[in-house]
């Protein structure tokens, strides 16, 4: 498979009915054990997905903060739908954090807000939502944020591990790879790149006056976790492909209490 080509000056590539794959995530949902949580944002509802396992390891996985990132939304129906969960884990899924935007394909919301530098100020009620849901929930044991970049050559990720545990993130790269091109550029997005796919960014405070989701999990709640970012001129299959690739590796049967390394 090739570039599209058709992303220029933003993403113009495939879209899919947002309303619908949505909807069939909470059918997955429901079929899988899941406890809905609907929250208003003002005149928007946001749903939040939670399966307590009774084991000791939380995780917590988004999608859906970027509207023009739609493969993020079907690679979420996608791991619901197959429930290849490791035993024992606890679940909290935000499947479409940013609905009115996943709406229209656009990167912000109806108000013209990028969600996704907004967990500092709080401008935006689906953020402010969000947070005070999070609010009241546990700490998580190891977060994954799922993204697209429509100007990416491959596949990257960002790495956050600031208690140094063994880190997941090569063996991603290696198995998305599989399916999906990689990112291999020595910088991307602007950052310096660690090794080939992967970022480790600064996790100061000071240092970003715009907080992105992941940022303010790192600051509360996670205090490991990855962003993922799909190649969005590519096809939507393959990068659907390489987000769910990454999300299984990432999750394979590891004691993310104890920093134990991740096991196929």
């Amino acid at each position: 498979m090739q570039r599209t080509g058709q992303n220029v000056g933003g993403y113009r590539g495939e879209k899919i009915q947002s309303v619908a794959v949505l909807e069939d995530c909470r059918k997955f949902a429901r079929e899988r054990g899941f406890i809905e949580d609907r929250v208003l944002a003002e005149d928007v509802e946001l749903l939040f997905l939670r399966r307590p396992a009774e084991g000791s390891v939380n995780l917590y996985i988004s999608a859906g903060i970027h509207g023009d990132e739609p493969a993020t939304q079907v690679a979420i129906r996608e791991l619901v739908r197959q429930d290849a969960w490791p035993s024992g884990v606890n679940l909290w899924i935000c499947p479409c954090l940013n609905p009115t935007g996943c709406l229209k394909t656009t990167r912000n919301n109806a108000s013209g807000i990028d969600q996704n530098r907004d967990y500092r100020h709080l401008r935006s009620s689906e953020v402010a939502a969000h947070v005070d849901w999070l609010g009241k929930q546990p700490s998580f044991d190891l977060h994954l944020c799922l993204h697209e970049d429509w100007e990416a050559d491959g596949f990257y990720l960002y790495e956050i591990n600031p208690e140094g545990r063994p880190s997941a993130a090569t063996e991603a790269i290696n198995q998305v790879a599989e399916v999906c091109p990689i990112d291999r550029g020595k910088q991307i997005d602007g950052r310096e790149t660690a090794e080939p796919g992967i970022i480790r960014p600064s996790i100061d405070p000071l240092t970003r006056s715009d907080w992105p989701e992941a940022f303010w999990l790192v600051q509360h709640r996670s205090q490991w976790g990855y962003t993922l970012e799909s190649p969005s001129d590519w096809p939507m299959e393959l990068r659907i492909n390489g987000l769910i690739r990454a999300v299984l590796t990432l999750i394979a049967p590891v004691d993310w209490r104890t920093g134990g390394k991740p096991t196929r």
